[in-house]
C-alpha cells in the first residue's frame, strides 16, 4: 500500500485462515500455551478478535468494540470452521481503508487510536497463530511484515513497570540471536519451546 500509515493485514489473516483449517476435532480439547485456554477456546478467541477489530477498523462501535475480552471464556460454536475465515478476510478488509488508521476507535472497551489499534490486531494475530500451531503441532511461518511489526509493539512494551498478566505476562529471556519469532514470542511472556505436553514458564498474552 503505498500509504506509509496503513498495513494489510491479509498476508496474515490468510495464514490464520490456513493454520484453523488444519485443526482436526479431536484437538479441540488439547492445551495451547494459553494457561487455562484448550484450542477451541484459542479458535473462540480468534473469532471474536476478529470480530472486534473489524468493527473498530469500521469505527461501527458497540456491544463487539465494548466488552472486555475477560467477560466470559471464549469458545467456537458449531460454524466456527465457515465462520473464522469470513471473519478474517473481513478484519483485513476493514484496515485496508486508511481511514481506519485514522482518529480514534476502540477495542475491548478501551479508547485508543485507530493506528494503535491495528497495530495490536496485527499483534494478536501474529502471537495467536504461533500458540495455534504450536498446539496443534502445525508449521507456522508468519507474514515477515507482521511478525516485525508484532515485534516492535511488544519490544515497546517490554519495559513496562507492571507486567502482570492483566496484558502482558513477564518477558521469557530469549538469546538476542535467535529468530525474531521466537524473540517476539518471549516477549509476549510465552516460554517458545513450550509443547502440548511439556512444561512452560509461559504467560498469557491476554485478549484484547
Amino acid at each position: 500500500m503505498n500509504d506509509p500509515t496503513t498495513f494489510d493485514l491479509g498476508p496474515q489473516t490468510r495464514i490464520v485462515a490456513s493454520l484453523a483449517a488444519g485443526v482436526t476435532d479431536e484437538q479441540l480439547a488439547d492445551p495451547t500455551p494459553c494457561p487455562d485456554m484448550a484450542v477451541r477456546n484459542l479458535l473462540g478467541h480468534l473469532v471474536g478478535l476478529a470480530v472486534a477489530f473489524r468493527d473498530a477498523g469500521r469505527k461501527a462501535l458497540g456491544p463487539t468494540t465494548d466488552t472486555s475480552p475477560d467477560a466470559a471464556v471464549p469458545d467456537v460454536g458449531p460454524g466456527w470452521r465457515e465462520e473464522l475465515p469470513k471473519v478474517l478476510d473481513e478484519l483485513a478488509d476493514a484496515w485496508r481503508d486508511p481511514a481506519a488508521w485514522t482518529g480514534m476507535t476502540r477495542a475491548g472497551g478501551v479508547d485508543l487510536p485507530g493506528a494503535v489499534a491495528g497495530a495490536v490486531a496485527i499483534n494478536e494475530l501474529v502471537i495467536h497463530a504461533w500458540d495455534l500451531a504450536r498446539a496443534t503441532g502445525q508449521p507456522y511461518a508468519p507474514d515477515p511484515a507482521a511478525l516485525r511489526s508484532s515485534y516492535d509493539v511488544l519490544l515497546a512494551a517490554a519495559d513496562e513497570p507492571v507486567r502482570d498478566g492483566t496484558l502482558f505476562g513477564p518477558v521469557v529471556a530469549v538469546p538476542e540471536d535467535a529468530p525474531l519469532l521466537d524473540r517476539a514470542v518471549g516477549l509476549s511472556g510465552r516460554d517458545p519451546e513450550w509443547t502440548p505436553g511439556g512444561e512452560s514458564a509461559s504467560t498469557v498474552l491476554r485478549q484484547v
